[in-house]
């Protein structure tokens, strides 16, 4: 094992524990809480369990001695951990396994394992990853009826776990996708594309393991926990078409590669297999459990805050839309908590979860929950609010470690992280350029603790002091 799964490790740049005061240390420990109830090997002892012959998973049981093979396969920042996990509980029943996993998370696996772990890119796919999830794809495909294939599916596996179609190919994809994101496309709309274009995703896995029994184990990282959307849906039915993607395409003037185009036609004309819908027999034999999501970990963080004696609310796990908005409504929020004791009294924790995305519109570094940790911080400082002088402290981080591109997972602010008005205003403009990785650098904000092997996105943990 090449990480210990029992401790998060989380560092702030500034103050050591000692010298900050008791809401940040508060902030800090109920991050660590929702992480580690997350990583995989809590989530699986948790959820899944070996009772003799018969293999529990969430509420569904499954008789071991009905199938003659137990295969694994799968991609995600957690697989690796996942995968472990299962191999903990089922020993050498497992016969074989393929799962593209993140480099920065590190590999579990022995070099005696029956799963294969193919180290994949993220958040762009990479030709290792793609021939990972070929091989995937070719284990399921000698399935037979007796055969029982667990399916793991976390958050990253849009990237990780990529196959594109081979009159398609990896550089039309990504260049596909990356318009599309840039459009400002949402996700269903990306979904009813790559889905068309890949041999994996749209429920095609399944389809590609038929008549074998198929169980997905999923670790949700989006708003809603719909399966169809975690890494696009590999287990899951797909109701969209060709002609939905090209509609996309058209809605949005990308200018995609010809092949990925002559493609899309392609299956429009009835040329290529559409996504398998619920009712296709090729999967009548599965199943996809949502195993950890956000608010698996928001809960773990509420149980620490009140056993440190805080009041804690759970103001939501789908926090979405803009970073910065995000982080001045918990400004907003710990004022009315000071000024009037809502939505709930002092001393208090209030948590969200959920996944904010930032507009980027200058030239810096940052990510959303860094961006969303600076304009509260910027809230803070403003002249005559009225947490100026209380002990309070607002935290945002990415469960993963890692914020958008940086390497640190989120920031830390309290009242006094950006001091007086000159400050304030290089904050602004530090913010106004999407730069605010080096302002809260330099302010000694930033969370760190490094790949944690799991995702269930964004954590923020707001603490008002009595």
């Amino acid at each position: 094992m090449a990480r210990d799964e029992r401790r998060v490790r989380v560092t702030v740049d500034g103050p050591d524990a000692a010298s900050s005061d008791a809401t940040e240390r508060v902030a800090v420990a109920c991050l660590r809480a929702g992480i580690e109830a997350v990583l995989p090997r809590a989530v699986v002892s948790e959820r899944v369990a070996l009772d003799g012959s018969v293999l529990r998973i969430g509420d569904d049981a499954y008789d071991l001695d009905g199938y003659d093979r137990i295969v694994v396969v799968g991609g995600g920042k957690a697989t690796d951990g996942v995968a472990s996990a299962l191999e903990s509980i089922l020993g050498d029943r497992i016969d074989a396994g393929v799962v593209v996993v993140d480099e920065a998370a590190g590999s579990e696996g022995d070099d005696d394992s029956p799963i294969e772990r193919v180290v994949g890119g993220h958040p762009v796919p990479t030709k290792a990853g793609v021939e990972g999830t070929a091989r995937a794809v070719e284990l399921v495909r000698e399935a037979g009826e007796e055969t029982l294939v667990l399916a793991v599916i976390t958050g990253g596996a849009s990237a990780l776990f990529a196959a594109p179609v081979d009159a398609v190919g990896l550089s039309a994809l990504r260049e596909t996708t990356d318009a599309l994101l840039g459009a400002g496309a949402d996700i269903d709309e990306i979904n009813a594309v790559r889905k068309h274009l890949s041999r994996v995703k749209g429920g095609r896995l399944a389809a590609a393991a038929a008549p074998a029994t198929v169980v997905g184990i999923a670790f949700s990282d989006v708003v809603g926990d719909d399966p169809s959307v975690i890494g696009s849906g590999p287990t899951v039915p797909d109701d969209s078409t060709y002609a939905d993607a090209l509609d996309v395409l058209e809605r949005y003037a990308i200018d995609a590669p010809p092949a990925v185009r002559e493609q899309l036609r392609r299956g429009a004309r009835g040329a290529e297999s559409e996504t398998p819908t619920a009712d296709e027999s090729s999967l009548d034999r599965v199943d996809t459990h949502v195993l950890a999501n956000a608010a698996t970990a928001l809960e773990a963080a509420a149980t620490i805050a009140a056993d440190r004696g805080y009041d804690p609310l759970v103001l939501s796990s789908r926090i979405r839309g803009e970073a910065r908005e995000a982080g001045v409504t918990h400004a907003a929020i710990a004022e009315e908590i000071v000024g009037s004791g809502n939505p709930i009294a002092p001393p208090a924790v209030v948590l969200s979860g959920g996944e904010t995305t930032v507009t980027v519109r200058g030239g810096g570094t940052g990510g959303p929950n860094l961006e969303s940790a600076l304009a509260a911080g910027i809230e803070f400082a403003r002249s005559g609010s009225p947490v100026a002088d209380r002990s309070v402290a607002f935290l945002a981080a990415d469960t993963d470690g890692r914020d958008g591109s940086t390497d640190a997972a989120g920031a830390l602010v309290t009242p006094r992280t950006i001091g007086d008005t000159a400050d304030a205003a290089d904050a602004r403009v530090a913010l106004d350029d999407n730069d605010s990785l080096s302002a809260l650098r330099e302010r000694g904000a930033l969370i760190r603790t490094g790949a944690t092997g799991t995702n269930v996105n964004d954590l923020r943990v707001l603490v008002v002091e009595e």
